[in-house]
C-alpha cells in the first residue's frame, strides 16, 4: 500500500501495460509522450464527473476544477487530493517542466504549470493529456 493513497501500488511489466493499454496510450502513459494538441476526447468536455487514471482507474480530478485554458489539453487548477499524484522534473524540451504522474501506478499525465493569469484559485494549470484519463460521468439526480 501506498502511504498517500492507502491503496495498493499498481506494479506490471511492460508486457502487461503493452496488453492493456492501446499504442498511443502506451507511448503517453507509459512513455511520457504527448497526444496532439486540441484532439483529446476531454478537452472541450463539459460533463460533470470524475477523472480517472486510465491505467489504473484512480480519481485523479473532479469537473468542478477544470477549466477551459485554451491550451489543447483539459485543464484542472487541482487534483482530486495531493496524494493522487506525483510530481518530477522533466527536461525533454531543454528546460524544466513538473510532470505529473499518477501516484498509484506511476503513469504519465501531464504537466502543471504555475503562474498569475490562470484565473483560479490556485494560480495552476494540471494541462492533462485526454488519453491518460477516463471521464465517469456524476449521477443524475
Amino acid at each position: 500500500m501506498t502511504e498517500q493513497t492507502g491503496k495498493l501500488k499498481v506494479i506490471k511489466s511492460e508486457a502487461e501495460w503493452r496488453a492493456q493499454l492501446n499504442d498511443l496510450e502506451y507511448r503517453v502513459l507509459r512513455g511520457a509522450a504527448t497526444e496532439a494538441p486540441h484532439v483529446g476526447e476531454y478537452t472541450d468536455t463539459k460533463t460533470v464527473g470524475v477523472y480517472r487514471c486510465k491505467a489504473c482507474n484512480t480519481e485523479l480530478f473532479r469537473s468542478e476544477t477544470k477549466f477551459d485554458s485554451h491550451c489543447g489539453w483539459p485543464s484542472f487548477y487541482a487534483p482530486l487530493a495531493e496524494d493522487r499524484v506525483i510530481y518530477d522534473t522533466d527536461h525533454h524540451l531543454g528546460y524544466a517542466r513538473t510532470e505529473v504522474r499518477c501516484a498509484t501506478c506511476d503513469s504519465h499525465l501531464g504537466h502543471v504549470f504555475e503562474g498569475e493569469g490562470y484565473g483560479t484559485p490556485t494560480d495552476q494549470r494540471y494541462c492533462i493529456n485526454s488519453i491518460a484519463l477516463s471521464l465517469e460521468p456524476a449521477e443524475e439526480g
